[in-house]
């Protein structure tokens, strides 16, 4: 006996790779159904590398109730549309958009972190999966919060295109191929060019100077991690296609070495250390594409404060900062409460 899954934004990066992930890891699924906007209804999507396809349905026409779960990756928009009415159809809402994700009835979830805040789920029957960037971040910072108490976190963030969608990664494309022929590379989804270029802004300014992305960042740490815990972000946009890394300087209330860290984090579920103080004994974004793990490099003692460490964190931002933190929500929804079939822990 398994479950029937709705994935809803099925035609879109995030869409795709959550059900590349379900075929990926054999969530048990007795019946799928693909939802989309009425653009793409009708059009034929891949459940993986399975060989079976699914036809797409128009999400304003379907019918969400006697469904188990809907994994959401249609944005605030349509979440604010349909989310409340599937939850209200008993099918239990795994929200990818940044909505509900500071609604104290609504669980943010990490599994790595938090999986015990799911139990609030049925409150509203909406759970929030957090921004990419906290996702890797507050995986990397568990396992060492829990050892030494982490006072303060100072993060920079090396951000890919495909942070924004299709239309951020065709940009990318289109920008280095224009300057290598000569052709203006005018930007239009971001706000400067981003081919061979850096840009410190993500998502829209606030009052304080900082940007919402890195104001995402601060409030889902608290939330998810712990509220005392000090944070302070800044979120750049680079010319990478896929995989997002954060520069992290961390402040500990407790002594911890850096060989204590790569000890704990070498341990740590999520977590695969790749750190050789060699040329190329590091994680770059390119190489953790495609891969569920969160991985650390560059671990290191910050001798400037009394007990401080620096550390590389990289993701692939389609999976463990979307997609694959989505399905692993729903595992463990199935885990502890649905429990309709076996799921691995």
């Amino acid at each position: 006996m398994g479950y029937r899954v709705v994935v809803a934004g099925a035609t879109g990066n995030v869409g795709r790779e959550m059900l590349n992930i379900l075929a990926e890891r054999e969530f048990p699924i007795d019946e799928l159904a693909v939802l989309a906007s009425s653009r793409s209804q009708g059009d034929m999507v891949d459940f993986g590398e399975t060989g079976k396809q699914y036809k797409v349905q128009n999400i304003d026409n379907f019918d969400p109730a006697g469904w188990d779960m809907a994994l959401f990756a249609i944005g605030s928009e349509g979440s604010a549309l349909h989310a409340p009415r599937f939850a209200a159809a008993g099918c239990t809402v795994i929200d990818n958009a940044s909505l509900y994700r500071m609604d104290p009835d609504v669980p943010l979830i990490v599994p790595e972190v938090n999986p015990q805040a799911i139990d609030g789920y049925k409150a509203k029957n909406i759970i929030a999966n957090p921004n990419c960037s906290t996702a890797q971040m507050v995986v990397a910072l568990k396992p060492l919060h829990d050892a030494a108490t982490i006072k303060r976190v100072v993060v920079a963030t090396y951000q890919s295109v495909s942070g924004a969608g299709k239309a951020g990664m065709d940009e990318l494309f289109e920008q280095s191929r224009n300057i290598f022929v000569g052709d203006p590379a005018t930007p239009s989804k971001f706000t400067k060019q981003i081919a061979f270029n850096v840009i410190p802004h993500i998502d829209s300014f606030l009052d304080d100077g900082s940007t919402k992305e890195e104001w995402k960042m601060v409030v889902e740490t608290k939330k998810i991690l712990d509220t005392k815990i000090k944070v302070t972000a800044t979120c750049v946009r680079v010319p990478v296609f896929v995989g997002h890394s954060e520069a992290i300087n961390i402040e500990f209330e407790n002594e911890i070495s850096a060989e204590d860290a790569q000890k704990i984090l070498r341990e740590a579920p999520g977590i695969m250390l790749v750190d050789k103080r060699e040329d190329g004994g590091y994680i770059t974004p390119i190489e953790s594409v495609g891969e569920f793990a969160t991985y650390v490099s560059r671990v290191r003692e910050d001798s400037t404060v009394e007990n401080g460490l620096s550390l590389w964190c990289v993701s692939d931002n389609l999976r463990k900062g979307a997609a694959l933190n989505a399905v692993q929500i729903a595992e463990l929804l199935g885990r502890r409460h649905l429990k309709k079939a076996d799921l691995i822990d």
